[in-house]
């Protein structure tokens, strides 16, 4: 009985033990929940100090409860695009805002897209007659393609500036996979379709090369004309084009180089930026010297919400990979989705509706969902027009290929029309440790898939025929929508990617333009006059996972910033490293038919505070193998 006793006690004290924390964590939460809040009122004259601690994406992803806790290093901060643009717009008209500051020492960057309206945004300020400065220790292509529309840069002394433009290598693992014993069997259809090339290959195919070589020239290019038309003084392509020898002859002083090829305007710490702010648009109350009169952006998107003005055009955004269920947003869950595509249809105020997709694609039964919900739409004469953010690729274009009216910018990457699947077995490995397989079959697929034994030949005949059919339906289903057989849009399919320009002459594009564009779209569509409407987004707003008190709209966790040359590459050698176990292991895990876009991974970014490690690579063989 003592023991019993002694026993008991223990068991209430451990329950007693996590009532307090839950208690603790909640009212943590609840603290950090009216801290994070907004505050409307705390605006007056100053600068609009865009501060971004992280990257701008077309939707948010939904934060876990324990990066707020933990305020690791990796997590940072995803703004919304559209709430950047509305901030910068909103300065542009508002008496208080005296000018508009960037500090852009931890901006992670953004797809082409998204910083090309950033880019326009902060030019309508400049009409304005309203200045904007931008500070950074660290210049690289996303961080200048923003500054470049300053007035005046600066830049830290010991920083630096590089322009790396787009491509690089990617990992590849049949080396490997072969040598842990592994078959990777692969399921494709599309001469381009390289998002499987990893696990066949040791290096990228040359129609991958082709591909690849033609897009990235493109948004190279466009980048350069970007830059040039905000900042006509800078001398960047000489400079980006032979760097090694620009920094030799400088004797590796990179400030140095930045003022002498006018990429900068000035040379001083975080200190004299300030200050010299301060002198421009005046001091703030606090005691610091460097400190200046601003405006806080979370408070200044708050005290200028979108218009509810009018008619109401219903928006979707369809933006991350695509998957099966109801996660996100950050992610483009079909079910998910599907009730937002639903529900416009249930609210008789909707005269139209907008779909923006920013996705290299994915499951192409996720993307099959969504595109039938579409179809309802459509069967209720409501016009709907897809807008393409930086990428709508493979599912993304599966998609969009319900619309009415597909609208795209010319960096937009687009196609990919193919699809693919992958699925491991162990055989070799076992094998190796002298572990077969046999047993009695009662017909040719009994016991199939063997992940043990290998996959018998019928089994490959039964899923390579699967893919080829999926392939099929992506073709006919493109070829309605798009007025071309099935034969004219395989010539431009194939798993091959496109920039948005190409995509319109190949018919796969209607016209350009962004969401402005497409609303106006979509209202003409919809009978709608000019003026007399305005975007609803039908959309969940971002929030902790687990928090019970419903969540908090922002992350604020603190990040480093890059100080100089050594820490850029520092940070771009972890982050391809991070990027490639991600995709490896995304690719082997998955469960069904995929159309996803490989290329388009790392044209914009996404932050991701679960960043798999070795072991979750190695893992993911055996997870994608495990019964369901």
């Amino acid at each position: 009985m003592q023991f019993a006793r002694g026993a008991w006690k223990f068991l209430v004290a451990i329950k007693d033990g996590l009532v307090l924390i839950a208690m603790l964590l909640f009212f943590a939460a609840l603290y950090a929940a009216l801290s994070a809040r907004p505050n409307v009122a705390a605006i007056s004259d100053g600068a609009l100090f865009l501060n971004f601690n992280g990257a701008i994406v077309e939707e948010p992803a939904q934060q876990d409860i324990t990066a707020f806790f933990t305020a690791s290093e990796d997590v940072m901060r995803e703004y919304r695009l559209r709430d950047v643009v509305r901030a910068i717009d909103a300065a542009a008209e508002d008496d208080r805002v005296k000018a508009v500051v960037l500090d852009l020492s931890t901006f992670l960057g953004g797809g082409q897209t998204s910083l090309n309206a950033v880019g326009d945004a902060l030019d309508r300020v400049k009409k304005t007659d309203k200045p904007i400065y931008a500070f950074a220790n660290f210049y690289s292509d996303d961080s200048y393609q923003l500054a470049a529309y300053a007035d005046e840069i600066w830049m830290d002394p010991m920083g630096g500036i590089v322009f790396a433009g787009p491509g690089g290598n990617r990992l590849y693992y049949k080396n490997l996979i072969d040598e842990l014993g592994i078959t990777a069997h692969i399921y494709r259809v599309g001469t381009y379709k390289s998002a499987v090339e990893p696990y066949m290959r040791a290096d990228q195919s040359p129609e991958s090369k082709e591909a690849s070589a033609a897009l990235y020239s493109v948004l190279w290019d466009s980048w350069l004309t970007e830059v040039k038309k905000a900042r006509p003084q800078a001398i960047v392509k000489p400079y980006a084009d032979d760097p090694a020898s620009f920094i030799q002859t400088a004797g590796g002083d990179y400030a140095k180089i930045a003022t002498e090829q006018k990429l900068v305007d000035k040379i001083g710490d975080r200190v004299a930026f300030g200050r010299f702010v301060a002198r421009k648009v005046g001091e703030d109350t606090t005691p610091s010297p460097d400190s200046f009169k601003s405006i806080g952006y979370d408070d200044f998107v708050a005290a200028n919400p979108a218009s509810t003005n009018g008619d109401a055009i219903g928006v979707i955004t369809v933006a991350g990979e695509i998957v099966s269920g109801k996660a996100g947003p950050g992610i483009a869950a079909s079910g998910r989705i599907a009730e937002q595509i639903y529900k416009a249809l249930e609210e008789k105020e909707i005269k139209a509706l907008v779909v923006r997709v920013d996705s290299p694609g994915g499951s192409a039964f996720a993307s099959e969902e969504i595109r039938l919900a579409l179809a309802d739409i459509k069967k209720a004469d409501i016009p709907i027009v897809i807008s393409m953010g930086d990428v709508a690729a493979s599912g993304g274009y599966w998609i969009a290929a319900a619309g009415d009216h597909i609208m795209a910018e010319p960096d937009t990457i687009t196609g990919s029309i193919g699809v693919f699947a992958v699925l491991p077995s162990f055989e070799k490995a076992l094998g190796k440790w002298g572990v077969t397989a046999d047993g009695v079959q009662t017909t040719p697929l009994s016991g199939e898939p063997d992940f043990v034994g290998g996959f018998s030949e019928d089994l490959s005949t039964v899923l390579q025929s699967g893919v080829e059919h999926s392939y099929e339906d992506f073709l006919s289903l493109v070829g309605k929508a798009r007025g071309k057989t099935n034969a004219e849009v395989d010539t431009i399919g194939q798993g091959r990617v496109w920039d948005g320009g190409t995509a319109r002459q190949l018919g796969l594009v209607d016209s350009f333009g962004g969401m402005t564009e497409a609303l106006a779209e979509a209202a003409k569509r919809a009978g709608l006059e000019e003026g007399s409407y305005h975007a609803k987004y039908l959309e969940a707003t971002p929030t902790f996972k687990w928090l019970p008190i419903g969540g908090l709209p922002f992350a604020k966790a603190e990040a480093a910033p890059v100080t100089g040359m050594v820490g850029w590459v520092a940070r771009q050698q972890k982050a391809t490293f991070a990027d490639a176990l991600h995709t490896a292991r995304g690719l082997m895990a998955r469960e069904d038919v995929q159309a996803l876009c490989l290329e388009c991974g790392g044209t914009s970014p996404r932050l991701n505070a679960n960043t798999p490690d070795l072991f979750d690579l190695l893992r993911s063989y055996s997870l994608s193998s495990a019964p369901r």
